[in-house]
């Protein structure tokens, strides 16, 4: 990392302190040539959520996710906001935004479809790109579901994990390979979260328990905003 990068990170950690104290709105999604599909929303249970969102909210965890999806760059959503203006946004509206959190209603914009071609030439992928805030927030609640999910996952398994990688999964796979193993089995779940009947497969997904306190499910289905120009 060069020495000036090296010092904006840490220029940056200084200047967003993640204080609670109420000052603004959360930023308003907007935009011209893009449709908009319905998006539905209900309040989360505060009670239900409330030890999640409070360890996502604390200042280390917001300060690697920060850093994370600074990191990992990428395009703007529907507002507009770049990776590089996001620090200077979260300064003023942090505090309104923790607040949403922490009481259940805080709700994602619509994400920004758009379409590529696939490399096999067999058509076009369509990727949703959310916000760069929406992407903040989850990452940093990713961190916090991931300390306890990770650990119940498969010795096997190699797939967007920390740690892991493909090449580790390619290894393996050589390894069965010179241990005897001859059949191979290709599997893929197409448009799984994206089909009806999310509501049935949430209830196979559990948190872990909390003492007699379990987090309640919803059914969300997320908006689109279909980039015309």
């Amino acid at each position: 990392m060069h020495l000036r990068d090296d010092l904006r990170q840490k220029n940056t950690q200084k200047i967003l302190d993640f204080n609670s104290t109420p000052t603004s709105e959360a930023r308003a999604a907007g935009g011209e040539a893009t449709e908009s599909f319905p998006t539905r929303h209900a309040p989360e249970n505060p009670a239900s959520t409330n030890q999640l969102m409070e360890e996502a909210c604390e200042r280390e965890n917001l300060k690697r996710a920060l850093l994370r999806v600074k990191a990992n760059k990428g395009s703007p959503g529907i507002d507009g906001m770049t990776v590089e203006e996001l620090p200077g946004y979260l300064q003023p509206h942090w505090p309104a935004i923790r607040e949403q959190l922490l009481s259940g209603t805080y709700a994602p914009q619509p994400v920004r479809r758009v379409e590529i071609a696939k490399l096999d030439g067999g058509g076009m992928r369509k990727l949703g790109i959310p916000t760069t805030l929406d992407r903040f927030v989850q990452q940093a609640v990713l961190q916090v579901l991931q300390r306890q999910w990770d650990p119940t996952f498969s010795e096997h398994s190699y797939g967007f994990r920390p740690g892991r990688s493909a090449h580790q999964a390619v290894a393996q796979a050589q390894k069965n390979i010179a241990e005897g193993y001859s059949w191979v089995v290709d599997l893929d779940l197409e448009k799984f979260f994206g089909a009806p009947g999310q509501a049935r497969r949430f209830q196979r997904v559990r948190f872990p328990p909390r003492k007699g306190n379990e987090p309640s499910h919803r059914e969300s289905s997320l908006g689109l905003m279909k980039v015309t120009t």
